[in-house]
């Protein structure tokens, strides 16, 4: 279980302070958790803010009851949370197989390492001895990255805006990829996303607006307040450019 007591983040520029979120408490209990919202509604912070990559200015964060608040991102990795960026790491030298076994904590045989190409959806004959390089392509990038999240097993696996940089028909099978990495995780995936098949296939959706939370619910139930955002946005949109 995941809480969130009264997170409130916020930063100064050339304008003043600027709250980025503001007392946000949340508690999630389900095993996929979907964050939206429209842009700079503070969604990517907050992604930051739990995996320790970030501070919060105030609050408290609980994993399990326990306090990691002042615990740094490396202290929160070995608790069992990870973070996949927006735009996957490439290690010049490093070869999938490589990571991979360095991702579980331990030397993996060659078929434990195809076993978990495959569950992404990869042929791992074509890729355990490639490096993590330019070579790969955007798709083929955030599969291995899931890999490795699903690897090390834990208990609470952050994706931001896994989408973002890929085209199409990667993205369908991304989208099968989060399905197989739901049904088989024993832990909490928390994906960051503008995506409606992402959102339909989480069972719980988390709704930020101005930094603060708007709805959070199923699906179903969040949609239409969903669609209201996205109305307000493009009004308030069209009023400055008049």
């Amino acid at each position: 279980m995941l809480e969130l007591k009264n997170i409130s983040y916020s930063v100064d520029d050339e304008n003043g302070r600027v709250e980025i979120l503001k007392d946000v408490s949340v508690t999630f209990e389900d095993r996929f958790i979907a964050i939206t919202g429209p842009n700079g509604s503070g969604k990517s912070t907050l992604a930051k803010i739990v995996a320790g990559i970030i501070r919060p200015t105030s609050g408290k964060i609980l994993l399990d009851g326990q306090d990691i608040t002042e615990l740094g991102i490396d202290e929160r990795a070995k608790l069992g949370i990870s973070y996949a960026f927006q735009q996957p790491v490439k290690f010049k030298g490093i070869t999938v197989r490589d990571i991979i076994s360095l991702a579980s904590g331990k030397k993996l045989p060659l078929s434990a390492v195809c076993e978990y190409l495959s569950q992404v959806g990869l042929c791992a004959i074509d890729y355990v001895d490639r490096e993590i390089n330019d070579s790969l392509s955007g798709g083929e990038l955030k599969r291995i990255e899931i890999a490795t999240i699903m690897a090390r097993g834990t208990k609470v696996s952050i994706f931001d805006e896994p989408e973002a940089g890929i085209d199409l028909w990667s993205f369908q099978n991304l989208i099968q990829v989060f399905n197989k990495l739901r049904e088989k995780t024993d832990g909490m995936v928390i994906i960051i996303s503008h995506q409606e098949r992402i959102l339909n296939i989480a069972d719980k959706v988390l709704l930020l607006s101005g930094g603060e939370i708007s709805d959070y619910g199923t699906g179903d139930s969040i949609m239409p307040s969903l669609a209201s955002g996205v109305t307000d946005v493009c009004i308030k949109a069209a009023e400055q450019e008049a």
